[in-house]
């Protein structure tokens, strides 16, 4: 695609899987589209899909805190995921669901060109990172992919399950915010 209208156009009106049959929205993507820092969830959950905003649920407040506690404001940074349509019942999206819709995302990352890239759970972690990645074992932790730096915090919403991974969480966000002050250079960081 060449520019973001077209892109989202082609998204809009994608039927590449079987996922478009259930959706109410196609959920392309919010934030900066000159963002130097780039989240990557795995796919929509149902407000998400009402809304056709990424992380607008309990997970989506959840987030823009974890954002919050290292100066990050959403507006400043880019937020999509791996699909854009919403699995049944929030199941993990299926592998031949995510081949269909990764070119999305894939032009996505070519037009924003991000310095760093923040995958948000296990699924995002394994389609981007590598696929044998265990959150548990690897998240906080940083790799270099095609120039670009990435890493894995655990998903807002296995958070919400489970608070007791939440220090370790803000450990990784603390090193998220000294990757942003070393590489970005115009991503606000508030005090």
């Amino acid at each position: 695609m060449r520019n973001w209208d077209e892109l989202e156009a082609a998204c809009g009106a994608c039927r590449n899987c079987s996922l478009w049959e259930g959706r109410t929205n196609v959920v392309f993507g919010v934030g900066s589209r000159q963002a130097e820092v780039l989240f990557i969830g795995e796919g929509p959950g149902e407000n998400e899909d009402l809304q056709g905003e990424p992380f607008v649920g309990r997970g989506g407040k959840l987030l823009d805190d974890m954002m919050g506690a290292i100066g990050l404001k959403r507006r400043d940074v880019y937020i999509a995921n791996i699909v854009k349509c919403r699995p049944p019942q929030n199941r993990d999206p299926m592998n031949t669901e995510i081949e269909a819709c990764i070119g999305y995302l894939r032009n996505q990352v070519a037009l924003l060109r991000p310095k760093i890239i923040v995958c948000l759970g296990r699924i995002a972690a394994m389609r981007v990172i590598q696929e044998d990645f265990k959150i548990t074992r690897d998240h906080g932790k940083w790799y270099e992919k095609n120039g670009v730096w990435v890493m894995a915090l655990f998903h807002p919403a296995a958070l919400l399950r489970d608070p007791r991974r939440r220090p370790d969480t803000f450990t990784d966000l603390k090193a998220l915010r000294a990757k942003i002050q070393e590489l970005c250079t115009h991503t606000p960081l508030a005090d």
